[in-house]
C-alpha cells in the first residue's frame, strides 16, 4: 500500500483534498451551526428542516445538468468554477445572520450553494475523476481518496467549535470561506492538473474500460440501477437525518452539548480503517459481490441509536456507522463504473450523486415535520432500520443479475 501511495501521490492526495473540502456542504457541519441559526432567525426544527430540505431539493435538481461537464472538462478546470462557489457559500453563510439583520433569503441561497458546490460537486469531481484515474487498483485508490470526508469530520467541528466560541459562528464560516479560497484551491489545482492514464502505469485494462459503455438513458431505463438506488439511498438518508438532528437528539437524551463532537473523531477513524478493508475486498472479489451486504453495519448502528439512551449510545453508534460508512463510501467509487463503463461515469455518477443529495434533502424535512408533531427522532430510527433490511433484499437480487448479465458475453463468446 506504501508503494502504491508514493508511486501515485499526487493524484490521490488531489483526490483526498477534494473529499476533505467537500466538508463545508455536508450536513455534519452545517448541522454543527444548527443551534445558531435557529436561535438568529427564529426557527422550529421543522421549519429548518424544511428550509434545508427545500435548498437540498434544488441542488439535487441541478446536479444532474452541471455534473455531465466533468465528461468534458477535467478536473482541474472544474474546480476553477467549483471552489470559488464553495467559497462564496460560505462566506454568505457568514453575512446572512448579520446584514441589516438576519437574512432568511441569504441563508436560502448559502444553503442551496453549500449542498451544490460542496456535498454535490466536490464530492462528484473527486469519486468520477479517481474512476478514471485508476482502473485494477481503483478499489484501493478508492479506500485512499474517500477517507477525506473522515479527516474533515475528526477536524473541521473542533476546529469550527473552537472559532465559534472564541469568535463567533459567523467568523468560523468566514475563516471556511478564506481556507478553501487561499488554501485549498490553488494546492488541489497544482496536484490535479497532470491526468493520470492508468495503461501508462502499468495497469490491465478491466471491464470498465474495454466492455459495454453505457449511456446515461440505457441506465435510467434500468431496473437493476433502481433496486440499487434503494440501497443507495439508505446510509444517505439516515446518517444526514441523524447528524442534522443531533440537537434535537441531545435535548432528548439530555447528552452534553460536545458529545457529538467529540464522538466524529471515533467514527472517522472507524470509517477509515473499514474503507480501506473494503478497497482490498473491492480489488479482490469485485463491488458486486460486496453489494448484498454492505448495508448490515448500517442497520445495527440504526438500532443502536435507537436503543441505546446513555451518552455511550452515540459512540456505539458512531463505531457503526463507520463501519458501514466506509464500506459504503468506497464501494461507491469503485461500484457504478465496474457495472456502466468509465465513457460515461461522470453523467452517471450525476444522477447518482443528485439522487444521494435528494434522500439527504427529504431526512432532515421528513424527520423534523415528524418532531414538531411529537414523534421523536428514536422512534423513527426503527423504520429506517425496517428500510435498511427491506434493501438488502433487493441489493442480494440486483448483485445476482449484474454478475449475470456481466457472463452472458463471455458464454457468448
Amino acid at each position: 500500500m506504501l508503494a502504491f501511495y508514493r508511486r501515485n501521490a499526487r493524484w490521490l492526495m488531489g483526490g483526498l483534498l477534494l473529499t476533505l473540502f467537500s466538508s463545508f456542504g455536508q450536513t455534519f457541519f452545517i448541522g454543527l451551526s444548527g443551534s445558531y441559526i435557529l436561535e438568529e432567525f427564529r426557527l422550529s426544527d421543522g421549519e429548518f428542516g424544511l428550509i434545508y430540505m427545500g435548498c437540498t431539493l434544488a441542488s439535487a435538481a441541478t446536479l444532474p445538468w452541471l455534473g455531465q461537464f466533468i465528461d468534458r472538462h477535467n478536473g482541474a478546470r472544474m474546480i476553477l468554477l467549483v471552489m470559488p462557489m464553495l467559497a462564496g457559500a460560505c462566506a454568505l453563510m457568514a453575512l446572512a445572520p448579520n446584514l441589516s439583520g438576519p437574512n432568511v433569503l441569504l441563508l436560502l441561497l448559502a444553503i442551496y450553494l453549500l449542498r451544490l458546490f460542496g456535498q454535490g460537486m466536490m464530492t462528484h469531481i473527486a469519486l468520477t475523476e479517481a474512476s478514471r484515474w485508476f482502473d485494477a487498483s481503483r478499489g484501493r485508490a478508492m479506500s485512499l481518496i474517500v477517507p477525506g470526508h473522515q479527516v474533515g469530520e475528526a477536524l473541521l467541528p473542533i476546529l469550527f467549535a473552537w472559532i465559534t466560541l472564541s469568535l463567533g459562528w459567523s467568523m468560523a464560516w468566514a475563516a471556511s470561506a478564506a481556507l478553501i479560497l487561499f488554501v485549498a484551491l490553488p494546492l488541489i489545482h497544482w496536484l490535479i492538473k497532470i491526468d493520470r492514464v492508468p495503461a501508462h502505469h502499468g495497469e490491465r485494462a478491466s471491464a470498465a474500460s474495454f466492455g459495454r459503455q453505457w449511456t446515461r438513458q440505457e441506465v435510467m431505463r434500468d431496473r437493476v440501477f433502481h433496486v440499487m438506488l434503494l440501497g443507495v439511498l439508505a446510509p444517505a438518508f439516515i446518517g444526514t437525518t441523524i447528524f442534522f438532528h443531533q440537537a434535537h437528539l441531545s435535548e432528548v437524551r439530555g447528552y452534553p452539548p460536545l458529545a457529538f463532537a467529540e464522538a466524529f473523531s471515533l467514527m472517522a477513524l472507524t470509517t477509515i480503517v473499514f474503507g480501506l478493508v473494503a478497497g482490498q475486498l473491492i480489488d479482490r472479489f469485485g463491488a458486486v459481490r460486496i453489494l448484498p451486504y454492505f448495508l448490515l453495519p448500517l442497520i445495527a448502528a440504526t438500532l443502536a441509536a435507537a436503543l441505546i439512551e446513555p451518552v455511550c449510545g452515540i459512540y456505539v453508534f458512531m463505531v457503526l456507522f463507520g463501519v458501514s460508512y466506509g464500506l459504503t463510501s468506497t464501494m461507491f467509487g469503485a461500484l457504478w463504473p465496474e457495472i456502466y463503463g468509465v465513457r460515461n461515469l461522470g453523467a452517471i455518477r450525476a444522477v447518482v450523486v443528485s439522487a444521494m443529495v435528494f434522500a439527504t434533502a427529504l431526512g432532515p424535512g421528513i424527520t423534523g415535520a415528524l418532531i414538531d408533531r411529537g414523534v421523536d427522532l428514536p422512534q423513527q430510527l426503527f423504520w429506517m432500520a425496517g428500510w435498511s433490511a427491506l434493501a438488502t433484499t433487493g441489493l442480494a437480487w440486483a448483485a445476482r443479475r449484474v454478475c449475470a448479465r456481466q457472463a452472458e458475453p463471455q458464454a457468448s463468446a
